[in-house]
């Protein structure tokens, strides 16, 4: 990958070699949400956990192994965000700042019983792709996690539980494997490097 270029130059020539900039465009998983709770009658909200978000993660590895190339990232995950949703506002979240490399992760909020999804889902990725590669940054598509494939007796609330419902069948149904296998074809397609952290739940889930 070129963003690996880019850090050996930095390593090589400490003195007049840029650092790189990383940015990570998705859902709620990507801004660093993982916890629900209701804010009204109908309606709910996630918890923000900036620190145990995955973009955390990966500006921590870098700066241990190349302590001496400054990461800069770019967290552009939106809570609710879809892939069309995405495609909108990459200009203005994203490539603005001319980041080395663009880390997307969409599929959670794409998915659903709509027959009309997976083809949005398609257009709107590729529409992604289009223009982050007319922009010249680099792209790694990254799967999101699996969906609860049951609804625990725990969940009392009816709001909650009729989420929780909903995204087991969308997982149970075979409708996120779907977008999943569109998301790889793409990929494939373009040449973009996956980070198939759904085939790694998959296994894990299947164990």
């Amino acid at each position: 990958m070129k963003i690996i270029d880019k850090i050996k130059a930095k390593l090589a020539d400490h003195y007049h070699a840029e650092g790189v900039t990383i940015a990570f465009i998705g859902d709620s998983v990507t801004q660093g949400c993982f916890e629900l709770y209701k804010n009204g009658e109908r309606s709910c909200e996630t918890i923000y956990d900036k620190m145990s978000s995955y973009e955390r993660g990966v500006f921590e590895i870098l700066s241990i192994l190349y302590p001496n190339v400054p990461v800069n990232i770019i967290n552009a995950g939106v809570s609710g965000d879809t892939a069309p949703w995405g495609c909108d506002r990459i200009d203005s979240h994203v490539i603005r700042h001319q980041p080395d490399l663009c880390v997307v992760c969409y599929g959670l909020n794409d998915c659903g019983y709509d027959p009309d999804r997976p083809e949005r889902y398609k257009k709107a990725l590729e529409g992604i792709f289009d223009k982050l590669e007319g922009a010249g940054i680099e792209i790694l598509f990254m799967t999101p996690n699996m969906m609860n494939t049951h609804v625990s007796h725990h969940l009392t609330d009816p709001v909650i539980r009729e989420i929780a419902e909903a995204k087991a069948g969308y997982q149970n149904g075979g409708y996120f494997d779907k977008l999943i296998d569109i998301a790889r074809d793409i990929c494939s397609a373009r040449g973009i490097p996956v980070c198939d952290c759904y085939a790694i739940w998959k296994s894990l889930h299947a164990a």
